[in-house]
């Protein structure tokens, strides 16, 4: 008599999914099928990922193919075939892939909500109809009718939300994610156990340390940090170990070269804390960060082709703007006048400090009272400041205050994407308290930003100091294509009015021990954006 058994492949949170056996039983403990190999190898493969984002857009293309070619085969049956369905149906999963990546949902550290999720997808869907609308009027062959256009976006959507529903859940239940030994349990290693949010430690698990001498090892136990591990590859081999992270505070007289070395050669990877922060946050960690680290690290701002691209992408990009919004920032000036009159002045200007400490007239749409800073001091601003004016406050929202910087940047004053330019006085005050803070100011103040995308808009020098990390990571690794990435997903911003794209509330980053686990912190909006007198963060 047969017994039914199924053999569970993956059980994440709220989800059970299980290999189908086709009629096929068997006792436990026997896996004819080899599931569990299948498993450990793609669980394996996911770690060796190390990030979400290529099973998403992997996942995504695949959905968004499928369900164009599904859709021309039940309602175009005749015209089905791969040859003449493949160039339409890979246009429409590019356009799918493009319009969720502007609306912020390939971030490695996303953390949206089911509800956000969803409202985010179903916007992108809409962007996906624009395109494709506008793409079959300029390229009629592509064209297969606007039922076949409602119905793949409609599956496409249903499929997208689905495929973040299983892989984030599957990455957050941790058998995907990479397995680190951190090496030392002094305060380089206590910053990566300080990242307590769930999407800081989305790539990776701790599963030991390393006491680099007996001193630290005492240390380490009366601390309670645990586990505490050796380097020995036959040990960290059964941990399943896929990477060691350098983090000793001191390395004089105790750094173990030689044993890196040999584990390194096995084929376990060897990572700076610096490195490991950088890649993980996406932001370069000042506490843990070395000034020697950035001299020898590259950076396309030296190489003189990838200026010369820059600055044409520039003048293009802003060209080609300029021409779009014409028309509102028309509408803009019309607002203004008709709140404040003609007396007042539509734009602002405001000196600002730009490449290499060159200061420039900075130019904006008037958002807030003439008499802002009547008393002629620099001021931070404050969440719902009073000194804006109701026109102001929407066109501060959509960023429609802004546009007039298309101007600096065609003057060659500011890029499209760089650190926000900051004021004299507040540049004066923020070196003297902040190390590494004019390095900044060694590329083009942008309209837009990575650390824009990624903090709220503060007003004290601590959030400075926040700010500057982003922007140290942005000048570290710009290029064309990463610029052109962070201009689709402030895209974000513009759309949903958000003061921030992904970033959430700000936090603070208080110590903590290497080996304590804090809890994660409870979501909040994002705080408004400064004022124009204050220190401006686009």
């Amino acid at each position: 008599m047969h017994r039914h058994y199924v053999v569970p492949v993956r059980q994440v949170p709220g989800l059970s999914v299980y290999f189908p056996l086709a009629g096929e039983f068997w006792p436990p403990g026997q896996d004819p099928i080899g599931a569990k190999h299948i498993l450990n190898s793609v669980n394996a493969l996911m770690r060796r990922i190390g990030s979400p984002t290529p099973l998403l857009l992997a996942g995504d293309m695949a959905v968004a193919a499928g369900a164009f070619y599904l859709t021309v085969l039940l309602l175009s049956p005749a015209s089905a075939t791969p040859a003449a369905t493949a160039p339409a149906a890979l246009v429409f999963a590019g356009f799918v892939l493009l319009g969720l990546l502007s609306v912020g949902l390939y971030r490695p550290r996303q953390r949206p909500t089911r509800r956000e999720t969803r409202v985010r997808v179903i916007f992108a869907m809409m962007l996906v109809v624009l395109a494709c609308i506008v793409t079959y009027f300029v390229f009629p062959p592509l064209a297969s009718g606007r039922s076949v256009l409602g119905v793949s976006v409609l599956l496409t959507g249903m499929g997208v939300w689905l495929v973040r529903r299983l892989t984030l859940a599957a990455v957050d239940e941790g058998q995907a994610k990479r397995r680190i030994v951190v090496l030392g349990t002094g305060q380089a290693a206590a910053r990566i156990s300080m990242l307590r949010r769930r999407s800081d430690q989305r790539r990776f698990r701790i599963v030991g340390y390393v006491p680099v001498n007996q001193a630290e090892r005492e240390s380490a136990e009366a601390l309670g940090i645990s586990p505490l591990v050796d380097l020995n590859p036959r040990k960290l081999r059964a941990l399943k170990v896929d990477e060691i992270v350098v983090a000793i505070d001191e390395r004089r007289n105790s750094f173990p070269v030689e044993q890196l070395l040999e584990l390194k050669l096995s084929g376990i990877p060897v990572t700076e804390v610096v490195s490991f922060l950088e890649r993980e946050t996406e932001k370069i960690d000042l506490d843990v960060l070395h000034p020697a680290w950035l001299l020898f690290e590259h950076s396309r701002h030296t190489e003189i082709v990838y200026r010369w691209l820059k600055r044409a992408f520039d003048v293009s990009f802003a060209l080609i703007l300029l021409l779009l919004t014409a028309p509102l920032m028309l509408l803009a000036a019309i607002a203004i006048r008709l709140e404040d009159g003609r007396r007042l002045p539509v734009l602002y200007q405001q000196v600002r400090v730009g490449c290499h400490g060159r200061p420039f007239s900075l130019l904006k749409f008037r958002s807030m009272r003439a008499d802002a800073e009547k008393d002629g001091n620099a001021r931070w601003a404050k969440d719902d400041d009073d000194r804006i004016t109701r026109t102001g406050h929407w066109l501060r929202r959509f960023r429609i205050d802004e546009l007039p910087q298309l101007i600096n940047i065609i003057r060659g004053d500011m890029s499209v994407v760089g650190p926000r330019p900051e004021r004299p006085e507040f540049v004066e005050q923020l070196s003297a308290q902040v190390p590494l803070y004019y390095y900044r100011h060694c590329v083009r103040p942008g309209l837009a930003g990575w650390a824009q995308l990624n903090f709220p808009y503060g007003s004290s020098v601590d959030d400075a100091r926040e700010k500057l990390k982003y922007d140290l990571y942005y000048v570290k690794n710009a290029g064309i294509i990463t610029d052109m990435l962070i201009l689709m997903q402030t895209a974000e911003v513009v759309f949903f009015g958000r003061g921030t794209a992904m970033a959430g509330r700000r936090r603070a980053e208080e110590p903590a021990s290497a080996g304590q686990a804090e809890p994660e912190p409870a979501e909040a909006p994002a705080p408004e954006e400064d004022s124009g007198a204050r220190r401006d963060a686009a």
